[in-house]
């Protein structure tokens, strides 16, 4: 028999440093406001943790209810949380990443004026991210799933008085409104069909009937999947997250890499039960997610700013973990959104360390030469451009080899496939693209670049960055690697993204493929081929991957010039990706335009001044009206006065009189 695990502790813990930080913060020292952030994330990781070391003796799914949350006939919703081998990976990636993330912030933020504010927004981060992780039932994850939409719109626009940010920050709500609507439909649907949102109870009530297949339960997956595509920034609501890298570098690393975005891959994952009975919409989901990875990466590409280039990698990773799910591989889904948390979360932080460095500097194109300069930067980034680049034996060759694997085993996988394949090609082209221009060549940045190249995007209105003094270390030697608080966590997880993977290493390798098994309860086990398919189709992917690197080895280092000169023999297909395929062009004059046209216009006109105004107005009108005939009644004349009452009395009789006979039948 399981003794408490105390599960409400690991949300509540951050939600009380959001409290404590976001009511009394602007009046706390720093170093308090830093201590509070770091405990409330450091507390629940260690429970975490706790409970990995203690799993053997704890019997799974483990459910706490902590209380009735609504209660109307037979429907029930409580504040319930589960704990179960899908729930831990998630607590370990959210709570070990978070807190790495928390310590990287402190040292990149210390200049910032809110930074009470930004940590109190990323403690409610963390509060809502493991609500969402450790809810037993929709009602509760779908409160995490708009609380982590909430905070993530709060962090995109931490730099509020800067134009570009506050739009950034709305077009991400507006954006996923669309995929949450898509998720409240389900609900509705689930309640209508199961009388219930409880996990346990609508899969024990599925499981019971093999005989449901498609139909409302494929209704019920796809407006999930509408949900998903939003959270995960997948076609067609990929758009606001590059958008969202306006917001500050950690908060990149930690919502928009490592743990919000990969919520609608959890969301699907745990809901596979229903998936599986709905071949439609796996299929749905299996096309859309290598759509989106061959889409974004083909923008990655041409990117110049560092951190986008990292926001569509983001994207295209992420239409990996939906190809996984959608070919019915949720545990090679779910190793992918862990070692990606690891190397992704690595990358934003290593880009974040280099603008750091460079005062603000994104432009790839002014950076250049400074691995000799940030020595723990350039070799951590190394160890996750490596990994996202798929060479063995970091990180990313295992997951995304076998989310390869298993799309090739499954039916009709073969093009999904090769699709993916050409996918992991230029995937590495980009990466190692940004790997020579940030690090190799001649160093191109200069002091007085910042001004030239957008000192707003980092600093603005709401920082104390003093452009006209020079920054620490530039005025002596120059460009200087960041501090310890910034790099020690550069170093962590530059390790995992060397050794994360080796937890998935697949038999035909000689491994055990440990995360697969620790899945396999609740997700089922993979298709098995042979091993000489398995290590071919790993060959065949690291041989892309080299000729990935290859090429940007050719471009951006033996040849730099050349770039300059492919890109003039194909300006319309250069313009057509550099513009990001004019999509968002396409939304704002297909659906934003017409919507405010509509808005503005038309409701506003009809509504606003015809229904709204003239019913103001013709009330005003009317007790203008009756005013007057009111005050012609009141004439101040004793006759009048006697002549109205004589009136009214003769009424009153008449009426007496009628109702008098009426009630009596005298007529």
């Amino acid at each position: 028999m399981n003794s408490s695990l105390h599960l409400w502790l690991i949300p509540v813990i951050p939600f009380a440093g959001f409290v404590l930080n976001g009511l009394l913060g602007r009046k706390l020292p720093k170093a308090l406001v830093t201590a509070i952030a770091l405990v409330a994330t450091l507390i629940p990781f260690a429970q975490v943790a706790d409970i990995w070391f203690r799993l053997n003796g704890i019997s799974l799914p483990y459910i706490e209810h902590a209380g009735t949350w609504i209660q109307t006939g037979a429907f029930r919703a409580g504040f319930d949380l589960q704990l179960d081998h899908l729930s831990m990976v998630m607590l370990l990636v959210v709570t070990g990443v978070g807190f790495v993330i928390h310590v990287f912030s402190v040292g990149y933020m210390g200049h910032e004026e809110g930074y009470w504010r930004y940590f109190a927004y990323l403690n409610l981060f963390m509060f809502f991210m493991l609500t969402l992780v450790l809810a037993e039932n929709f009602l509760l994850m779908f409160v995490g799933w708009e609380g982590v939409g909430l905070a993530s719109y709060l962090l995109i626009g931490f730099y509020y008085l800067r134009t570009s940010a506050a739009n950034a920050g709305k077009k991400a709500f507006v954006v996923n409104r669309i995929g949450d609507f898509g998720f409240l439909i389900a609900l509705f649907l689930l309640i209508w069909h199961f009388g219930t949102l409880d996990f346990s109870t609508i899969f024990a009530q599925v499981a019971q009937h093999p005989e449901w297949q498609g139909g409302f339960l494929t209704a019920i997956a796809l407006f999930l999947l509408l949900g998903a595509t939003g959270k995960s920034a997948q076609i067609p609501l990929y758009v606001w997250l590059p958008d969202a890298m306006e917001g500050p570098t950690p908060v990149s690393a930690l919502i928009h890499a490592a743990t919000m975005v990969t919520a609608g891959v959890y969301m699907i994952a745990r809901t596979h039960v229903i998936f599986n009975r709905s071949p439609l919409a796996l299929t749905v989901v299996a096309i859309i997610g290598v759509a989106t990875a061959f889409f974004a990466a083909t923008m990655g590409i041409v990117q110049t700013d560092i951190k986008r280039v990292l926001a569509y990698s983001t994207v295209s990773q992420l239409g990996y973990m939906f190809l996984a799910c959608g070919v019915a591989s949720y545990a090679s889904g779910i190793f992918h959104l862990v070692t990606h948390a690891f190397f992704k979360g690595l990358l934003f932080l290593a880009a974040g360390s280099v603008i750091h460095a460079l005062n603000g500097e994104q432009d790839m194109r002014v950076m250049g030469g400074l691995w000799k300069k940030m020595p723990i930067t350039f070799w951590t980034m190394t160890s996750a451009v490596f990994a996202i680049s798929g060479i063995p034996p970091f990180a990313g060759f295992f997951s995304k080899d076998e989310i390869l694997y298993q799309t090739f085993l499954s039916p009709g996988g073969k093009l999904l496939w090769f699709v993916g394949l050409v996918t992991a090609g230029l995937t590495s082209f980009y990466m190692f693209r940004l790997w020579y221009m940030t690090f190799f060549g001649e160093t191109r940045y200069k002091g007085a670049s910042l001004a030239e190249h957008g000192a707003a995007v980092h600093a603005s209105s709401t920082s104390k960055l003093v452009l006209e003094a020079e920054p620490e270390g530039h005025g002596h030697g120059g460009i200087h690697e960041s501090p310890w608080v910034m790099t020690l966590p550069l170093i962590v997880l530059g390790i995992l993204s060397l050794i994360g993977g080796w937890l998935g290493i697949p038999e035909a390798m000689g491994g055990h493929n440990a995360i697969g098994h620790f899945l396999d309860p609740l997700l089922g086990s993979g298709r098995e081929g042979s091993s000489q398919l398995a290590l071919t189709l790993a060959a065949v992917s690291t041989l892309t991957a080299g000729l990935g690197w290859f090429f940007a080895h050719l471009l951006y280092f033996a040849k730099p010039e050349l770039p300059e000169v492919l890109t003039g023999k194909i300006r319309g297909v250069y313009a057509l990706v550099a513009h990001k395929y004019w999509v968002d062009e396409i939304y704002g004059a297909l659906i934003v335009t017409p919507l405010l046209i509509v808005s503005k216009y038309l409701l506003q006109g009809l509504l606003d001044t015809g229904v709204i105004g003239g019913a103001t107005y013709g009330g005003a009108y009317a007790a203008q009206g009756f005013g007057a005939i009111v005050q012609r009644v009141q004439s101040g004349n004793i006759r009048s006065y006697a002549g109205w009452l004589a009136l009214g009395a003769a009424v009153l009789l008449i009426v007496t009189y009628f109702g008098f006979t009426a009630h009596f039948g005298l007529r």
